[in-house]
């Protein structure tokens, strides 16, 4: 078996040659959209296409960084904000409407932790799974294997550890609910600040 084929079946593989090169073919994207004039949003949008493959209104408001590109799979209108990570030796699936604020990170990559088997040079990679209408607060950090549910809201600053169920606000180091997300708190956009009557009037039709 290759190291290829070990790698999406989330075994232990090395980063040989063949490896490589499809890192080369990302690479090779990124440069583009990590150099592209930043007030172009049209070419950024086509350069997202391509680095992403099928998506629909997604967005990275570069610099972004990942490894393939084509390990990450993303559902409609899609936003990343500036210098977001996603280290996608594995799959990493993200749902309709979601947001990543600045500086977040999703790792699916590890090494082992005895220093013995970890300098065989063996990694691995495993998926992270995101659902839909989820917002991810600055500087999260979400380590490999995590499934966070979806109508959730990861805090910033939260390292996520864990599975994180639906309908949650979640925040901390390691990451934890603090609370349920109710229809109650439909109508507040920050803390206890009401929404005024009329964006209320557009919000209720929703």
């Amino acid at each position: 078996m290759d190291n290829i084929e070990r790698r999406d079946r989330e075994m232990a593989y090395i980063s040989d040659d063949a490896v490589m090169e499809e890192q080369k073919v990302c690479r090779r994207i990124l440069q583009k959209l990590n150099t592209v004039d930043r007030a172009d949003f049209d070419e950024i949008g086509k350069i997202v296409k391509e680095l992403l493959g099928k998506s629909e209104g997604a967005f990275i408001n570069p610099p972004f960084y990942c490894d393939y590109g084509s390990h990450i799979e993303v559902g409609k209108n899609f936003f990343a904000n500036y210098n977001c990570t996603i280290i996608d030796v594995a799959k990493v699936k993200i749902g309709d409407n979601c947001q990543m604020a600045p500086n977040v990170a999703i790792y699916t990559a590890g090494h082992p932790i005895h220093p013995v088997a970890r300098n065989s040079m063996y990694e691995y990679g495993i998926g992270v799974t995101i659902g839909d209408n989820v917002w991810i607060g600055g500087n999260t950090v979400i380590l490999p294997g995590v499934h966070i549910g979806s109508n959730t809201v990861i805090g910033a600053g939260s390292v996520v550890t864990k599975d994180i169920p639906d309908w949650s606000v979640a925040v901390g180091n390691p990451c934890r609910v603090i609370k349920q997300i109710t229809e109650e708190d439909k109508q507040y956009y920050y803390g206890d600040r009401k929404f005024d009557d009329e964006a209320w009037e557009l919000i209720s039709k929703l």
